[in-house]
């Protein structure tokens, strides 16, 4: 999937545009090779214009040429018939995407509340939707990419639809991993998918205009013009350190270094924002013992847990504010570097209706503890939050009015979250 600016949701079939399929479903062409599709080699040149869009054998002159070039650049060939649709971003909003269980929606509220990104007043889904509504440009699934033009008249964005072919060809080839069950897993995964998707798309835009006849880049906006930026800040992470990270793999060894690296996928962000660390830096296994009273319950799902990841601790302190002068897509900084492992689990009760969670941090020395727990205070009483004394604070007011306690013992890290003071204790006890 590509987003702006340069995911993945459950999406249905969308009306569009459709480009022919290539592949192998067509005949078989004789001088096929590495870098020839369709009979279109990458450096062919095509009498075409995109203003009004493009007709039908003007689409299939280009996805040839588009897909000669993505072979030649990653080195792989295609193997199976892409199908490539366009349609406008109304007809990509309209096509919904799926409902979460009760439970999930819970889930993912807390995650985010935890990391300062959507308070108690709002819904993370809602916000998910409408960061990945304004933001996905393009999508491939099962031999099918979905362009996303926001022209009035649809173009095609040959960039995406190299990004995408990338997809098709890791798909055809490597594979896309297991599924991770993790938030972090999730985007250290991507960072490889994506980032060997954005690492071929920039090779792709360094030979326009020098060896290569490209097409006119459609006029596009910068960055969603709504959106929230915690969600948005995180789940572009594997876009913006991902290229990074499949540049350092691939000036190791290549295109067949990179390709082994699906052999091995990164555990988790630290290894994609730092990539010296990969593959052999391991993840702290943290975990987090139920000491609730009886009325606070974990919530009912098949994962109780979560691993958040140093991307969401960037995340959370940059999109807050408490990074001053820092480049937005860094990525990188002396609060979340250290990073080890962590584990966040909410838990809600059935009846008061409130929600809590302890989320728990451990980091690659004590200072670097601290230097953590620093900054989460720093970021408390940004929100206002006033010392209850010891180790407790509470934010009176606001979409994040709640009681913490903050605790440091050596590498690791406990914060508590509770409806009140009183509570804390009822969601995890301290002793």
């Amino acid at each position: 999937m590509r987003v702006l600016p340069a995911c993945c949701a459950v999406l249905v079939v969308l009306a569009g545009c459709s480009l022919p399929a290539i592949g192998p479903g067509a005949p078989e062409d004789p001088n096929d090779r590495l870098g020839y599709e369709a009979g279109y080699t990458a450096d062919a040149s095509l009498s075409v214009t995109t203003d009004d869009g493009l007709n039908e054998s003007e689409r299939e002159a280009v996805l040839g040429r588009t897909m000669a070039r993505v072979e030649e650049l990653r080195g792989l060939e295609f193997e199976r018939t892409v199908e490539v649709e366009l349609i406008s971003r109304e007809e990509y909003r309209s096509g919904g995407s799926s409902t979460p269980a009760p439970a999930e929606r819970a889930f993912v509220n807390a995650r985010w509340e935890a990391l300062f990104g959507v308070g108690e007043d709002a819904d993370a889904t809602a916000s998910f939707e409408q960061v990945y509504g304004s933001s996905v440009i393009g999508f491939y699934s099962n031999d099918r990419i979905v362009i996303v033009s926001d022209s009035e008249t649809p173009q095609l964005d040959s960039r995406t639809l190299a990004h995408e072919l990338l997809h098709a060809l890791q798909d055809q080839h490597l594979g896309f991993g297991p599924r991770r069950t993790t938030f972090d897993g999730s985007r250290a995964r991507e960072g490889l998918v994506e980032g060997d998707a954005n690492y071929v798309e920039t090779l792709y835009e360094q030979r326009c205009g020098t060896e290569w006849d490209c097409l006119a880049v459609p006029e596009r906006p910068e960055s969603p013009g709504s959106f929230n930026r915690a969600i948005y800040g995180a789940i572009i992470q594997p876009y913006v350190e991902g290229p990074r990270f499949v540049r350092t793999i691939h000036d190791r060894g290549g295109w067949e270094a990179v390709n082994d690296a699906y052999e091995r996928f990164p555990e988790s962000t630290e290894q994609t924002i730092h990539p010296e660390r990969y593959p052999d830096e391991p993840v702290a296994e943290v975990t987090v013992e139920d000491r609730s009273a009886a009325a606070w319950e974990r919530i009912e799902r098949d994962r109780q847990t979560d691993r958040l990841g140093e991307v969401a601790v960037y995340t959370m302190f940059q999109t807050n504010d408490l990074l001053e002068d820092h480049e937005r897509y860094n990525y990188s900084h002396p609060a979340s570097t250290g990073w080890a492992g962590d584990r966040l689990v909410p838990y809600t009760n059935a009846e008061t209706g409130g929600a809590g969670y302890v989320w728990r941090l451990t980091w690659d020395s004590p200072s670097e503890a601290r230097e953590f727990a620093d900054a989460y205070r720093e970021l408390l009483r940004s929100k206002n939050a006033t010392s209850e004394g010891g180790d407790v604070f509470v934010i009176p007011t606001g979409p994040y009015a709640d009681a913490f306690r903050v605790t440091v013992d050596g590498d690791t890290v406990t914060v508590v979250n509770a409806p009140t003071r009183e509570e804390l204790d009822a969601v995890y006890s301290h002793n």
